[in-house]
């Protein structure tokens, strides 16, 4: 079921040493909490505009979400608030390769949603009408078209949507490379790095403390994923943000049965760079309750009866594991931050034995082809399914950027580079007024547009 000579290519972003600072910047004019794309992304786009950015990650770059993804990169199917950042993104993964000077593993393949029936179809063409509005070329498949581009699938459906500008890239490659450029650009990354909290002067942030020390600066960015909650917590600011699991697997080379990206209510597939595929079950996300759960449980029920059929909740240790969480914490002992360094959830095997069983359904010559490595990822996730990004209210000099829904590899980015405009006050052209933390708190309708 499990062959060694692959099994760590994925985990190998979150299984190396630890590798703590050599030595502590004092000063800086921006401080990023968190080292996953997003974080990494910022970092590079503010040293390319002569900033002086620190980026501190408590365990590893891309140790989370960030190298567990399903490396889709895609603008069909997104709420109408993520598509020209989306769009944006695009246009940079396509320089990525030359202007990081590192392979990513992006390449331009297309997206597939698939359809069971005739009503399903039609619900893709509130879709087909916001892609025109964007220019975004997506069209609907025939179930004859898509058996042409998924040729030897055993699928019996009545279509599918497709946007062909749509891609994919490798997880474990990209946040690493960005970061990398990012440091070649003047950046400063640390690892092994937890912030513990902020120091203000006059309320507002002139500082970010840190397990090796203190680092003043007048701005910082809380960019930390499954985390960044918890941290805003306790700073007195509240960020509605519950955490899904997710568990994925990738399988050795096989047979070409597909180019890019294909989501079935059976699986999520897409093709690799080394020529396997890295799959996902179509039906199931996993929440464990948490006292998070309630506490922000209500702006979370349109999510939450969007997602009903696939939800599958559990209670156990997690609950108590955060039940124990203080809330704010003393700033010169350790820290949950460093008690967890990477959230490592364990796949589960139930949702692995429904992959394996799906894929066997949906392709029967790869029966044989063995899933060679399998892992899961705490996706964190808003209560409108898109991300909070811009100033905390309150709090002058300090930013979030989270919540991305499992949607951040993709946009980012394209998120990166709105984020770093945001912190310089230039215009990027890309508006994140919608993505303002405050319109869970001011009355403003919650609506889902996209999924998980």
């Amino acid at each position: 079921y499990m062959t060694d000579t692959y099994s760590t290519i994925v985990a190998s972003t979150w299984t190396q040493a630890l590798r703590p600072p050599e030595k502590m910047p004092e000063a800086a004019d921006v401080v990023i909490i968190g080292g996953g794309i997003v974080g990494v992304s910022t970092a590079w786009f503010l040293a390319r505009q002569g900033v002086q950015v620190v980026l501190c990650e408590k365990g590893h770059i891309a140790g989370e979400q960030s190298g567990r993804n399903w490396g889709w990169v895609r603008v069909q199917g997104r709420d109408v608030r993520e598509i020209p950042m989306m769009l944006e993104s695009l246009r940079i993964w396509d320089q990525l390769e030359q202007d990081t000077g590192e392979d990513v593993g992006f390449v331009r393949r297309g997206c597939l949603f698939t359809a069971g029936s005739d009503k399903e179809m039609r619900s893709f063409d509130n879709w087909i009408a916001v892609a025109a509005d964007y220019g975004i070329e997506s069209r609907l498949l025939s179930a004859t078209e898509l058996k042409k581009l998924v040729p030897g699938s055993a699928l019996k459906r009545a279509g599918a949507v497709y946007t062909e500008s749509d891609g994919r890239a490798e997880p474990h490659k990209a946040a690493p490379a960005i970061a990398r450029a990012a440091q070649r650009a003047g950046a400063t990354i640390l690892t092994s790095c937890a912030v513990r909290g902020l120091e203000t002067s006059g309320g507002a942030v002139s500082a970010v403390v840190t397990e090796h020390g203190t680092i003043s600066a007048p701005t910082v960015l809380c960019a930390a994923g499954a985390w960044s909650s918890m941290f805003c917590r306790s700073l007195g600011v509240g960020v509605p943000q519950l955490k899904v699991r997710g568990t994925v697997a990738r399988t050795a080379p096989c047979a070409n049965v597909l180019e890019g990206n294909l989501f079935d209510e059976r699986l999520g597939i897409r093709r690799r760079q080394d020529g396997g595929l890295t799959l996902a079950h179509g039906t199931v996300l996993q929440h464990p309750i948490t006292p998070s759960t309630f506490r922000w449980g209500f702006k979370f029920i349109p999510a939450l009866m969007q997602e009903l059929k696939v939800l599958r909740l559990s209670l156990g240790k997690e609950f108590f594991e955060e039940w124990r969480q203080p809330a704010t914490w003393d700033l010169d002992a350790v820290t949950p931050f460093e008690k967890t360094r990477v959230l490592n959830p364990e796949p589960s095997a139930k949702v692995l034995r429904g992959i394996r069983k799906n894929l066997d359904i949906m392709f029967p010559q790869l029966a044989d082809t063995p899933i060679v490595e399998s892992w899961a990822g705490m996706v964190e996730t808003s209560p409108d399914v898109v991300p909070m990004i811009g100033p905390v209210e309150g709090k002058p000099g300090f930013y979030i950027a989270t919540g991305f829904s499992g949607h951040g590899f993709g946009l980012g980015p394209g998120a990166g580079k709105a984020i770093a405009g945001m912190l310089t006050n230039t215009d990027t052209g890309i508006d994140i007024a919608p993505l303002r933390l405050g319109r869970f708190f001011d009355g403003s309708p919650i609506k889902p547009q996209s999924t998980i």
